[in-house]
């Protein structure tokens, strides 16, 4: 398959939008045509900047069909301890279902234990069924109720 998991560039940004977009959930908040806002090349160079972040391309024969961001995140609590936070998880439609999603997964996955992590965590809509399968399919566990306030 030629898979190659890469650091996103600013060139893959409007790409990056493009799979953002591409399910029920996305394009009712992503704003992918021809010219995207700057608002996207304003949030990659500040993800870009910072070491604790890192947004993943996964890439076939030169075409962006997955992305991923990965941050990390130092807290008090585990005596000082380091987790993992996963976002924005997408797989190109023409794609899924080859191996790109869990080889994402399993590149945040070794980055996180190389970076010292001591778990890795991510939040998905309850209404992205085919997602929260996958996601335990690989291991993760609903242990958590997640909260979120929009402002």
């Amino acid at each position: 398959m030629g898979l190659l998991i890469r650091k996103a560039i600013h060139s893959d940004v409007p790409e990056i939008v493009r799979l953002l977009q591409d399910d029920d959930l996305g394009v009712s908040r992503e704003k992918y045509h021809e010219s995207i806002p700057p608002s996207y090349y304003s949030a990659f160079s500040v993800i870009d900047r910072d070491k604790n972040n890192y947004l993943v391309v996964a890439e076939i024969d030169g075409k962006v069909v997955g992305t991923m961001q990965l941050t990390f995140i130092t807290y008090l609590t585990y005596q000082g301890g380091k987790r993992a936070q996963i976002e924005g998880v997408r797989v190109d439609e023409t794609v899924r279902g080859k191996g790109i999603g869990k080889a994402l997964f399993e590149w945040a996955i070794e980055k996180s234990k190389a970076e010292g992590c001591h778990l890795v965590q991510l939040t998905t809509d309850k209404k992205r069924k085919d997602a929260l399968e996958f996601y335990r399919s690989i291991g993760f566990v609903a242990s958590h109720e997640g909260m979120k306030l929009h402002l």
